[in-house]
């Protein structure tokens, strides 16, 4: 089904659809033409063998691996540096430890990233903080970053997170 008639099955007006069209939305995702062939997104964005990451990336039961001779990911061999994948930021402390941690504040659903300069991760939205542990160190988030369990294989190579 198309945008428009989706939202015309709403049983919205030809003036409200006109509004949404020289107003413009978010909803150009909802549907494609049928000369876009663009694909649906990627239900679980970021897993695959061409990024070196393998397994669930997204929801509740969070288990993926990551290849670090991956390309991709050869940045997670160095001090200070990150990634997001899925749900996950994954990231490599200033002291050289892994940590895995939800990538969204729990503030307002913004995304956050790692700060090497203090190593900490920030929502840039409204200024939250959280320590690597993710405990709220500086608000107005009021509650923890959820943590996945990092393992490092004793080459040094993979590393797998899990819920």
């Amino acid at each position: 089904m198309k945008r428009g008639e989706f939202l015309k099955s709403l049983g919205l007006s030809t003036s409200t659809l006109m509004a949404y069209w020289c107003l413009g939305t978010a909803m150009t995702a909802c549907g494609s033409s049928d000369d876009d062939p663009t694909p649906d997104p990627d239900p679980n964005p970021g897993s695959g063998s061409g990024t070196g990451i393998t397994g669930t990336t997204t929801g509740t039961a969070i288990n993926f691996t990551v290849d670090m001779a991956n390309s991709n990911n050869t940045k997670l061999k160095t001090n200070g540096n990150y990634i997001i994948t899925g749900d996950v930021l994954v990231a490599r402390t200033t002291a050289g430890a892994y940590v895995a941690l939800s990538k969204i504040c729990t503030h307002e659903g913004n995304p956050v990233q790692y700060r090497s300069s203090s190593n900490d991760i920030f929502c840039q939205s409204h200024g939250s903080t959280f320590s690597i542990a993710g405990a709220v160190t500086n608000g107005p988030a009021v509650s923890a970053l959820k943590t996945y369990t990092v393992t490092v294989s004793t080459d040094g190579n993979t590393l797998t997170v899990k819920a």
